[in-house]
């Protein structure tokens, strides 16, 4: 006998399909509720907008109770409320009839793109609670209030109940295990999470003495405000509260447009606390209509703009969608692009407006707008023009004074190399070669940040028939070297003497007339394998020595080594030591046993002198 037949999902394994892919996060929990009584009273005001409904004395309002003695936590509204039939339609079938259209329209996502669809986020309660009661009176003149309770499972209740006023009260009995959700602290802390800027007043635990009781949310955050009409003051005092930040920020961008999509919100340049080693994460805070979603969306918020901090209020994007949504959707990568756009707008106008303070914040906002070119080309081509840099006498000079003329495809054939831009990543280190430069009338750029040496690479990129970067202990033989050449005679004796005089060093030599006199030798070490060595020690790869393929460059413009053969045998090995350390010195640090050598060959050197 052949039959056939629907296969039908039970409630049985619906719930815990619900319960365990509903969030990822299940404090979130908090939010849907709350959330879920917010559309409660923007219905009811909408109603009433229309005629339709009316509203009685009292503003409105959503409260949360947490009592410990009873496990309960419970959030109330004063919204539209809802009549059997409704609790029926929007509660009970949704779980316990809809299982077929529920795994029908998220057969193909992934958890986290579930959240607050067909009304599942009221569901959400049961990730901590055991069971969970509804008591809910209808706006509807004449409706009978209602009671529904259900431990989640295949089963509910439904019944007539006693309740004044209009609204939702949902009553949530936490489960064992999930009692951190029974106290205030953690509470309130979730409260000022997800809903500090929902818009009807939220009030955890009043005591209806309406001086006493404060809300915990603002519900018209200054980002809401038309630009022209939000004080410096404001600006200012906002930034604290959201970000807990007493450092006034640098400056600030308020967001503000309806079309072709409606976006509102202030990004702040924050001051940098302390010297940066590495990039410092700020923090974004996007929203929908007010509804806290999570921080530092990058699908949304350019990667690089999350080193700033901010409120970014998107109604457009869903309140609860996954990322491969987000990825793929025109709509929020036009958001983005638009978010890059006026902050790229922002500095070029400070830059040509207030060129002063643009440069007394560049330190504090050099890595977020050197992370941005590297990270969005875009940003790159509307930023570049206003890209500075700081040189040896403290000036600021725009990238563009420093691009040579562009080579031809000729000239690059032939080897011809493009104006060379010198630069300085440690003013400790190589002050030596610094006060020779400043000597010879010779200039460089400051680039000690830590993002400095991607970004010199990337400006070298989009700039290479225009400039290089070169260290300024990189091309002493070039830069630093006089016109008037050393024959090869006085090098090469200089140079064998040297070498026998200190022994088997690994370090080639040479002799060289420099522009200053100041030092009698100075290490030279190639830019291409400095560079090489430092990104195979970011990666962790083998060490590649670049003192293996370095010069020491001895100045026959410095007495010292002009009239180093003229002295006594003795006397030149201890002037040559001393020479070798003094250049090491200043190009690095010592290893344990070279520090030590130099310390006691320094020793006797004194010695020999006080005698």
């Amino acid at each position: 006998m052949e039959k056939q037949g629907n296969i039908k999902i039970s409630s049985e394994n619906m719930m815990p399909i619900i319960k365990k892919w509903l969030y990822s996060d299940k404090d979130i929990f908090l939010r849907e509720i709350v959330a879920n009584g917010v559309d409660a009273i923007t219905k009811h005001k909408k109603l009433v907008e229309m005629g339709e409904a009316t509203k009685e004395e009292g503003k409105y309002r959503i409260n949360v109770y947490v009592d410990e003695g009873a496990k309960t936590l419970t959030v109330e509204d004063n919204g539209i409320g809802m009549t059997a039939d409704e609790v029926e339609k929007y509660i009970t079938q949704i779980a316990f009839s809809g299982a077929n259209e529920f795994l029908e329209k998220y057969e193909n996502a992934s958890g986290d793109g579930i959240i607050g669809h067909f009304g599942l986020g009221f569901y959400s309660a049961y990730m901590v609670a055991s069971s969970v009661e509804i008591f809910t009176k209808s706006y509807q003149d004449g409706a009978q209030a209602v009671r529904w309770e259900s431990d989640g499972n295949s089963t509910y209740t439904i019944s007539e109940t006693e309740k004044e006023t209009r609204g939702t009260k949902i009553v949530m009995h936490i489960a064992e295990g999930e009692e951190e959700f029974l106290k205030e602290y953690t509470v309130r802390e979730l409260l000022k999470k997800y809903c500090s800027f929902m818009p009807y007043e939220v009030y955890l635990n009043p005591t209806g003495d309406e001086e006493k009781d404060k809300p915990i949310n603002n519900v018209a955050p200054l980002y809401l405000k038309d630009p022209k009409e939000c004080t410096e003051e404001e600006y200012k005092n906002f930034y604290k509260e959201a970000f807990m930040d007493f450092n006034e920020p640098l400056f600030w961008i308020h967001l503000n447009m309806d079309y072709p999509f409606r976006l509102k919100g202030i990004l702040y340049f924050p001051q940098i606390k302390k010297q940066q080693v590495q990039l410092e994460k700020g923090q974004v805070k996007l929203y929908c209509n007010q509804v806290f979603i999570a921080d530092n969306i990058k699908e949304v918020i350019p990667e690089f703009l999350m080193l700033l901090n901010g409120v970014i209020d998107c109604p457009d994007i869903p309140l609860n969608v996954s990322r491969s949504f987000l990825q793929n959707d025109k709509q929020v990568q036009k958001i983005s692009k638009h978010i890059t756009k006026k902050v790229a707008d922002k500095l070029t106008a400070l830059f040509k407006t207030e060129r002063e303070r643009y440069e007394n914040c560049w330190k504090d906002i050099s890595t977020f707008i050197k992370f941005g070119c590297i990270k969005d080309e875009d940003f790159y081509e509307k930023v570049k023009d206003i890209l500075i840099f700081k040189n040896l006498s403290g000036a600021y000079k725009p990238l563009n004074d420093y691009l040579g003329a562009e080579l031809t495809e000729d000239e690059m054939k032939e080897g011809k190399q493009p104006q060379a831009v010198y630069y300085v990543s440690d003013e400790s280190q190589q002050a030596q070669y610094i006060s020779m430069f400043k000597e010879a009338g010779l200039d460089a750029v400051l680039c000690d940040a830590y993002i400095d040496n991607h970004f010199i690479s990337y400006i070298e990129y989009k700039n290479a028939k225009k400039c290089r970067f070169v260290r300024i202990d990189a091309d002493v033989n070039g830069a630093l070297k006089s016109e008037n050449a050393v024959t090869e005679e006085e090098s090469k004796q200089l140079v064998d003497t040297f070498k026998q005089l200190i022994g088997d060093k690994e370090i080639q030599i040479k002799a060289e007339r420099l522009k200053s006199g100041k030092l009698p030798a100075v290490v030279n070490v190639d830019e291409f394998v400095r560079r090489m060595s430092e990104m195979q020690g970011m990666y962790g790869m083998a060490d590649l020595d670049p003192m293996k393929s370095a010069t020491l460059v001895l100045n026959l413009t410095n007495p010292i080594i002009s009239g180093l053969l003229n002295q006594p045998q003795e006397k030149q090995e201890k002037i040559a030591w001393q020479v070798y350390y003094m250049a090491m010195l200043s190009y690095k640090k010592l290893s344990p046993e070279e520090l030590s050598d130099f310390a006691e060959k320094s020793a006797q050197l004194l010695f020999d002198y006080a005698k």
